[in-house]
């Protein structure tokens, strides 16, 4: 029965479960995504939190070894399932109930973690007088934090910044997002560190740079640089696969290049929940 199928649904896909359960878990979303945009089910909060919901439970079933035509083939068949369900139909009724009751507590949370493999993306939905990070990730290159991620005064930040602290070394001229190139290698890159060839990667510059903002501080700086790349960059992040890995290089007039290297994860999961609003 449908009500069997999806009766249970949590936001935190359980990351290291088995496999046939993580996809399970990630049709269960995509069905009622696809029943909602038929029947306009539920509320826009509660659809960004469906969408977090199921881009996170697609992440964790790659990283459960889910190889990624089996989730295409599981949203195919949700999408289907969807389309032949009457939107008055009783069991669709009972489960729009209980996605409703089980996200409700959910959709009000104002800070989530986003673990990955190695790292995590931590979000933050409150509204605050100074900027602050919105989501982030922490990295390091030799001796000095970098953090990357989405900054504004609430939710709404769209440009990805990165921030460095760079201890004992002159200030970069440049800086500059590197991860594969979606056109070049359409297939995920797992090894060598995680980036293909110089000629199947992506680069994107940061348009502008200025002092970081306190807030955007690691514990203990008291200085920092901030560099800002395009809304283009974080939508190509996005779409990585989440056991990917993307750098930032930091540029130095000596030729040097200093990287920090990053997860992409569930950067796409993280940003959907920052699309439900303010707290």
């Amino acid at each position: 029965m449908l009500a069997a199928a999806v009766a249970v649904m949590t936001l935190a896909a359980p990351v290291g479960a088995a496999r046939a359960a993580v996809t399970d878990a990630f049709y269960d979303r995509v069905f009622m995504l696809a029943a909602h945009q038929k029947c306009d089910l539920f509320e826009p909060r509660l659809i960004a939190a469906l969408d977090a919901a199921a881009l996170q439970a697609r992440g964790a079933a790659l990283r459960a070894g889910t190889p990624v035509a089996d989730l295409t083939s599981a949203a195919a068949r949700a999408q289907a399932r969807a389309s032949r369900t009457a939107c008055d139909d009783s069991d669709l009724s009972r489960v729009k109930a209980r996605v409703q009751a089980g996200f409700a507590g959910w959709s009000r949370a104002a800070r989530m973690s986003f673990p990955g493999d190695r790292s995590a993306w931590r979000g933050d939905r409150y509204v605050s007088r100074e900027i602050g990070w919105r989501l982030v990730q922490d990295s390091v290159v030799g001796g000095s934090p970098v953090r990357f991620g989405l900054a504004g005064q609430g939710p709404t930040a769209t440009s990805p910044v990165a921030v460095v602290s760079f201890a004992g070394r002159p200030r970069p001229y440049a800086a500059r997002l590197v991860m594969r190139d979606r056109v070049q290698a359409p297939r995920v890159w797992l090894t060598g560190g995680g980036l293909p060839p110089e000629s199947a990667r992506r680069v994107f510059f940061a348009a502008s740079s200025r002092a970081a903002a306190s807030g955007l501080l690691t514990e203990g700086a008291r200085q920092g640089e901030a560099w800002t790349f395009s809304s283009e960059a974080a939508d190509a992040l996005a779409q990585l696969d989440p056991r990917e890995s993307f750098v930032i290089e930091f540029l130095f007039r000596d030729d040097s290049v200093a990287s920090a290297r990053f997860e992409a994860g569930d950067f796409a999961a993280g940003r959907a929940f920052l699309a439900m609003g303010s707290v």
